[in-house]
């Protein structure tokens, strides 16, 4: 038993590896690419232009739900407009570059257009329904206030490493190792067609029962593609499955909490009414599109060359690499408080929920005038900043960042 599921954690490796590192390196490359403050500068004006503007950048960004609150809140705070905020955030999340390539590699390129398709329209959806409603916001158009610039690293390569290695994957690498575990159990378990047999799972009332199920937790579009190819294999409808990797990545609990807190009630009901809606909508539709005789065009388990091979090796190479940056990251915080350096600032951090969360709470901290050292905890909830820095300044840059702060007692 333990021999088998380990053949089927490889078997997952060998179809995951190379577009999920083709979707890092891509993600990178386009970080370097576009000039700061790109993302930031385009959303100004309330509107359908605006609100397609922030639904094509954000399709492709590889941000996870939790990871594309701030960026959004930063919109907000630019002068974008909330229906370009919402679409922002609703697109975002349920795509990119790495989780089209991983859906493709595993379910299909029919599946991963159809789920792009899905992700385009309902964020622009959800972004026209905003400002309609909203129609006598007063939006201005401010000056770019971005002041963060890219550092200077040594070479553009470097630069784009950081991104695609420490950020996007560093964000969503814990989520990955859960998914290739759950998918291979479910392979294992499982046998082949069983979802099948039963009735519920699938129709209307399994559309929702999977909307029920995905809303409140925190799904990673990337991860979850290999356990919804398992499940799609053990029999579940493929517009179920549709279902759990567009609701899944475009909310949870802390999301929900962050964008009540920037956006208020009336942003939050339609952002949910509308994912919640046309997630069951496109499941339904792509359940319809593809006949009970016709089969998803799967590749999952099915690819062992060399190449492959090759890919899932580096890929566990680049997991056991930001698992040890993880913890040198922890025992340098650990040293700290030890230290004199621990006599500096305390702050508890509400609103983390990943390394990119931490790594936007550092930027924000490291931009405060006076500002030596910062390190982040997302366990702890806690960032420790040496320095002559004022507490009030710290937690007001935190604060724009998307998150709560305290001085820590």
């Amino acid at each position: 038993m333990v021999e088998r599921y380990i053949l089927e954690i490889w078997n997952v490796l060998l179809d995951l590896g190379f577009p999920l590192l083709l979707g890092i390196v891509i993600a990178g490359a386009v970080h370097v690419i576009l000039p700061p403050g790109f993302v930031h500068r385009n959303f100004g004006k309330r509107g359908l232009k605006s609100v397609i503007k922030a639904t094509m950048i954000g399709v492709p960004m590889p941000l996870c739900s939790c990871g594309v609150i701030p960026t959004a809140i930063g919109l907000k705070q630019d002068g974008a407009s909330d229906g370009a905020s919402t679409s922002f955030l609703i697109s975002t999340p349920q795509t990119g570059v790495d989780s089209i390539l991983v859906s493709a590699a595993f379910l299909g390129w029919p599946f991963a257009i159809f789920k792009l398709a899905a992700a385009f329209i309902t964020g622009i959806i959800g972004g026209t329904a905003v400002d309609l409603i909203d129609k006598y916001q007063d939006v201005k158009n401010q000056p770019d206030k971005i002041t963060e610039q890219l550092q200077n690293y040594s070479s553009k390569f470097k630069e784009a490493f950081k991104f695609g290695v420490f950020e996007l994957f560093g964000m969503i690498y814990r989520w990955i190792i859960v998914g290739i575990f759950l998918a291979a159990l479910i392979s294992l378990l499982v046998p082949t067609g069983y979802l099948s047999t039963i009735s519920w799972i699938g129709g209307l009332g399994g559309l929702f029962l999977m909307l029920l199920i995905s809303l409140p937790l925190y799904v990673c579009a990337t991860a979850s593609v290999p356990v919804a190819a398992s499940l799609i294999a053990a029999g579940m409808p493929v517009g179920t499955a549709m279902v759990l990797l567009m609701a899944g990545p475009a909310s949870n609990i802390a999301t929900v909490g962050a964008i009540f807190r920037a956006f208020r009630g009336r942003v939050l009901t339609i952002y949910l009414a509308t994912v919640a809606v046309f997630s069951i909508f496109f499941g339904w539709l792509f359940d319809f599109m593809i006949s009970p005789g016709q089969p998803l065009a799967m590749h999952y388990h099915q690819n062992g060359s060399w190449f492959a091979v090759t890919s899932a090796i580096i890929l566990l190479g680049l997991f056991a690499y930001i698992i040890i940056h993880d913890l040198k990251a922890k025992f340098a915080l650990k040293s700290a408080r030890s230290m004199e350096e621990a006599m500096g600032i305390r702050l508890n951090v509400k609103g983390m929920t990943c390394q990119h969360c931490a790594m936007n709470v550092t930027k924000a901290l490291e931009s405060v005038d006076g500002v030596e050292t910062v390190k982040v905890s997302v366990d702890d909830g806690l960032a420790v900043v040496s320095g002559i820095a004022d507490a009030n300044m710290l937690i007001e840059s935190v604060k724009k960042a998307g998150y709560d702060a305290a001085v820590s007692e």
